[in-house]
């Protein structure tokens, strides 16, 4: 065969290979999510202050908040009950915050009216939800209430959800999970008819959070507790019934700086964008002698502007992680999942499959860091869920 004819088949035959390489890698990579197309939210929850302050003093702090993180956050939080319990106020911080661009979620306590903590300034919180959505359209997320439910549960068996009193020994581990369910789901439900979306802070029972009705949950990251273990609950509750989730960034000591270090939170930030939180927010409280922004240090917005940085200008610096597995529990299992004795829905003691169960997560965490879910056997868990997983345990399964 001529030379030349050679030289030009192997040439074609080379660019072929380059240009169907090229178009592979090209086509994987559009089909996998990019960071800087996600709909995502940062921000910090105002909920410092004295208790001396007045409201005025308060919005004022707020304001200075929000000039603060203005630049490298979409969200802002107002926890401070100072606020929300004066419709004044709480509209005002709501336009500031609303002009300067943010979002906003807004804690309430109450199901309708606030009159009895503050009988001056009554209000129907129903009817600001209602125009809080005509005047500040998407920017207005929705309504906190109700904090911690499932934790609560699991600390205290605290009313009005779940207390000792109201199991009996016929009661199984579903009975209970349907009690949760017929007291908590008052609150979602109720706030749904006036609020786009309700969310609540958790660290544990995230499942039955999401069962009862709540759009968004926040995945506490508080103390020394496994992050990853407290994304793979909240995260494999949110796939399962289709909602939203996201991660706040609380105490990790009980006592002064409160907060965990610039390094942490900036680790922590990370961690929660990587595993697909739609949410994340920093907690400050409580103010503290000598400090601006309660118990956010300079160094803590630092760390929250290089991480805004970093997603908004270079997305490729993060990875959205896959998730490769998933850990199925029994219908209506509520283990606290904090020690291998822990409670079952705060009121029954650790049974024989309690410290199994605890065990075959630790194992998991240390095989894939924050890429398995935890699931429960019971609707809306179907076989084609499943197939979305690569490998899937069991309880009554040898986890290893």
């Amino acid at each position: 065969m001529n030379r030349r004819l050679v030289f030009t088949i192997t040439i074609v035959l080379v660019m072929t290979i380059v240009l169907t390489l090229f178009y592979i890698q090209t086509l994987y990579s559009n089909s996998k999510p990019s960071p800087s197309k996600r709909e995502f939210y940062v921000g910090a929850e105002y909920a410092y202050g004295y208790d001396n302050q007045t409201a005025q003093d308060q919005l004022a702090q707020l304001q200075a908040l929000v000039d603060k993180v203005k630049n490298y956050t979409n969200l802002l939080v107002i926890g401070s009950l100072g606020l929300t319990f004066d419709q004044t106020t709480l509209s005002q911080a709501c336009d500031y915050i609303y002009n300067a661009n943010l979002s906003i979620i807004v804690l309430f306590t109450g199901l309708d009216v606030y009159e009895d903590l503050a009988p001056a300034l009554t209000y129907n919180t129903t009817v600001w939800m209602l125009e809080a959505q005509q005047k500040y359209g998407e920017k207005f997320l929705g309504i906190w209430r109700y904090d911690e439910p499932g934790g609560r549960t699991l600390e205290q068996g605290i009313h009005p959800i779940v207390h000792k009193e109201d199991i009996t020994m016929e009661y199984t581990y579903v009975d209970v999970a349907n009690l949760y369910f017929e007291r908590l789901h008052v609150f979602p439900n109720y706030y749904l008819d006036f609020s786009p979306k309700v969310f609540t802070a958790d660290f544990g029972l995230y499942w039955f959070d999401y069962q009862a009705g709540y759009t968004s949950l926040f995945a506490e990251f508080v103390g020394n507790e496994s992050r990853e273990r407290h994304i793979a609950l909240c995260r494999g509750a949110a796939n399962a019934f289709s909602r939203d989730w996201g991660a706040i960034v609380t105490w990790k000591y009980t006592q002064p700086p409160y907060l965990e270090s610039p390094d942490e939170l900036y680790a922590d930030l990370t961690l929660a964008y990587d595993s697909g939180a739609k949410y994340i927010i920093v907690f400050s409280y409580p103010q503290l002698e000598g400090t601006e922004f309660g118990i956010l240090t300079e160094q803590h917005f630092n760390a929250l502007k290089r991480f805004w940085d970093g997603a908004q200008n270079d997305p490729g610096s993060f990875s959205l992680d896959e998730r490769q597995a998933a850990y199925v529990l029994p219908a209506g299992y509520g283990f606290g999942f904090r020690r291998p004795d822990d409670t079952i829905w705060g009121v029954l003691p650790a049974d024989d499959l309690s410290a199994k169960v605890y065990n075959d997560v630790e194992a998991l965490t240390a095989k894939y860091g924050a890429n398995f879910d935890i699931l429960y056997d019971e609707p809306p868990l179907t076989p084609q869920l499943l197939q979305g997983y690569r490998d899937v345990y069991y309880w009554n399964q040898t986890v290893s």
